[in-house]
């Protein structure tokens, strides 16, 4: 039985740059709903939803975990994500599953590089967010550079519904513009309760016009609303709070609210507006999907009463329930126990045990309906991006897509023993994790593993050792290059071999065509079924693919072309699919030579914080490191110069910077694009995989 009606469900997720104050925000919340009798400190290691001890000991989120509260006979079900650029994925999946989100930005940074990565991660799926001014007490806060960034930088359209009381180390509190209230937590470092109170009479003017120009923006968007102002008549407050509500529902505007949540102030108003203002189940369009076997697009209304359909958005190893998957529900509802089809990869799962999160705890119970964030035991290994369903009334949901990784290392067990083990461990956490790839070196037969980052693959190296009990060794982290083609190029592959009895044959020709940059890979066929029988298309596409993995450039896997048949020749008596698939794979790499290959290299956004008297130095040695400086700007006292610098130049960068700025200056950095590498560069490193040069740097 629901013990809440769906439109009294939220679900959202809390996103933003590394150290805006994420996870110190979701512990306020949880206390504040009662959820936890302690507040947890993630400088002291002991806030609950970083419950990793990869966590608490770096102070920094590096899995998203779930976790449900109530506020004002609503259920919240939140969702805390990482800040760090090397766990994006996390926040992509996420954000997938999620009706609304709070961005929160620090009062001093405003939006930082990181910030707006997730900004534009919840304008891909279309998430309705309030944003959340944090660190109000810190030196430097300025909230109205903040909003104003929110406009410049994200292209947001910010409607403060809120006046912070003072900044600094003066912050004691907002005044609420809908209601004219005040919210007051005193000047006490931490604010353990507050009084609320009518506006002050000198201040009333000032809140009179700041609520007036509310009225003024949302009435672009409200024929209502439009009319009143022009009229000059009064708008209540449950009347301007609906009118809110509708602008952050349809994305026309974002609430911005203040607070300093390490102090406890402005939290109690934040869980007012995640009820007021962001979407339950019902306010979203049906989730989108099409029927596994004839492809026909299929809707399902947040509802208990439709069929049944839930996509699973994350997959984690448990040591007392192996496979655990957590999943959103979009329609229908089942009970533990049931029978329900993953429709993705065609198998039956049983719902054998279904839990409520709390982070790494977990409460066992009966029955999910539309609208509910769970997880369950699973037997067979679910994947992220997998629909369960009704196998009567199957639908396949859309996937999440990740971005690609950006460094590879190769790892070895440190003793014979531990070789078959490793290959397991690496098995469970690519599957958790699907940023994370295991393949080989073209070169040496190494084992690769490639990530998002330096510290990515440091966390699964601890979690290798600390949680699985295998010893390995990483090597040095290197750049996860690509190849792309320039242009068009035509091969021709053969494979005939007769060695008694029934032969093999296998001819096709391809013409490969160059994409955009991010397209991937693309097939297709432009011959006739009597040149090549449509049974075998699939095992060129195969060959291909196979192809794919390992370029003619220096061995890197090629991406962003199209493959197409053009031509080919069949043996009745002697065609076969391994013939096929073996000419398919000479076809490419004779085509991909003919198709003025080239190399990609990670291209990655930066953003520079320092005293303004190294900023020479900083320039300098960006353009040694074949950087480009766009921007630059003074924020609060210091220099902050962002650009763009290709990955294999800035290994080692936090060093360097120290030693430039004597300590004094921090950098940011996260993934922006693939470009094509230089000539010159392009040579070097070809000689560097062929052994011909030693390899210099982490590239």
């Amino acid at each position: 039985m629901r013990s809440y009606p769906i439109e009294s469900v939220r679900n959202i997720g809390i996103m933003a740059h590394i150290d805006a104050g994420k996870t110190t925000t979701t512990e306020r919340i949880l206390y504040f709903t009662g959820m936890t009798y302690k507040m947890g400190e993630v400088d002291d290691g002991t806030a609950v939803m970083d419950w990793m001890v990869q966590e608490q000991e770096r102070g920094i989120t590096v899995s998203s975990a779930a976790t449900t509260c109530a506020w004002r006979d609503h259920r919240i079900n939140i969702i805390d994500t990482p800040g760090h650029v090397d766990f994006t994925a996390e926040v992509e999946r996420s954000l997938r599953v999620l009706d609304g989100a709070i961005a929160i930005l620090c009062g001093v940074g405003g939006v930082e590089p990181q910030s707006e990565t997730v900004w534009r991660q919840a304008d891909k799926y279309r998430v309705p967010r309030i944003v959340f001014i944090n660190k109000m007490d810190r030196i430097g806060a300025d909230p109205e550079r903040a909003v104003l960034q929110l406009r410049t930088r994200v292209a947001a359209k910010p409607l403060p519904i809120q006046i912070p009381l003072g900044r600094e180390d003066g912050f004691r509190g907002i005044v609420d513009l809908i209601d004219r209230k005040v919210y007051d937590w005193g000047r006490e470092i931490l604010g353990t309760g507050f009084v609320v109170r009518e506006v002050a009479d000198e201040d009333r003017e000032d809140v009179e016009r700041k609520r007036q120009d509310i009225v003024e923006m949302l009435s672009e968007f409200d024929d209502g609303l439009m009319q009143k102002y022009l009229d000059g008549v009064e708008v209540s407050a449950p009347e301007l709070r609906r009118a809110v509500r509708r602008a952050t529902l349809a994305g026309d505007a974002v609430p911005v609210l203040y607070g300093a949540a390490f102090r406890n102030k402005g939290v109690h108003p934040l869980l007012d507006a995640v009820v007021d203002y962001l979407p339950s189940p019902l306010d979203i369009p049906p989730v989108a999907g099409h029927h596994p076997r004839t492809g026909a697009a299929e809707t399902r209304p947040a509802s208990d009463e439709a069929p049944f359909a839930a996509l699973v958005f994350k997959t984690a190893s448990d040591p007392f329930l192996g496979n655990l998957a957590y999943f959103r529900v979009y329609s229908g509802k089942a009970k533990a126990g049931q029978a329900v089809f993953n429709s993705t990869k065609g198998e039956e799962e049983k719902l054998s045990r279904l839990l409520e999160m709390h982070a790494n705890k977990r409460k066992e119970i009966k029955e999910v309906g539309a609208g509910d964030i769970a997880a369950m035991g699973s037997t067979k290994a679910l994947s992220t991006g997998d629909t369960l369903c009704l196998k009567s009334q199957p639908i396949v949901l859309e996937s999440i897509r990740f971005p690609e990784p950006v460094i590879a290392a190769t790892i070895e067990p440190k003793t014979k023993a531990d070789h078959s083990k490793l290959a397991a461990v690496l098995a469970k956490l690519v599957r958790e994790d699907p940023t994370l790839k295991v393949g080989q070196d073209p070169m040496t037969g190494q084992t690769l593993l490639r990530g998002m980052g330096e510290l990515h693959l440091e966390i699964v190296m601890d979690r290798i050792d600390r949680e699985f009990g295998v010893r390995a060794n990483l090597g040095k982290p290197q750049v996860a290059y690509k190849e792309t083609i320039q242009a068009a190029g035509e091969g021709e592959g053969k494979y005939v071999r007769q060695a008694g009895g029934k032969g093999l044959y296998g001819h096709c020709v391809l013409r490969l065509e160059p994409l955009e940059r991010g397209r991937g890979f693309e097939f297709s066929d432009a011959v006739r079924a009597d040149v090549v029988p449509r049974e075998f298309l699939g095992d060129i596409e195969n060959g291909v693919r196979e192809g794919l993995e390992a370029g003619v450039v220096a061995g890197f896997p090629v991406t962003d072309l199209r493959a197409v048949l053009v031509g080919g020749s069949t043996d009745d008596a002697d065609a076969s699919p391994l013939a096929y698939k073996i000419a398919a794979t000479l076809a490419f790499r004779e085509a991909a030579r003919k198709a003025q290959p080239v190399l990609l290299e990670p291209l990655m956004r930066l953003e520079i914080i320092a005293p303004d008297a190294y900023l020479g130095d900083i320039v300098g040695d960006l353009n040694a490191r074949r950087g480009k400086v766009e921007g630059m700007e003074m924020r609060g006292g210091s220099r902050v110069v962002s650009g763009h610098a290709p990955l294999a130049e800035m290994f080692g960068y936090a060093t360097a910077l120290r030693t430039l700025t004597q300590g004094r200056g921090v950098f940011s950095m996260e993934f922006a694009r693939y470009e094509r590498t230089p000539a010159g560069v392009q040579d070097d490193i070809v000689a560097r995989v062929e052994g011909r040069a030693p390899f210099r740097g982490g590239a």
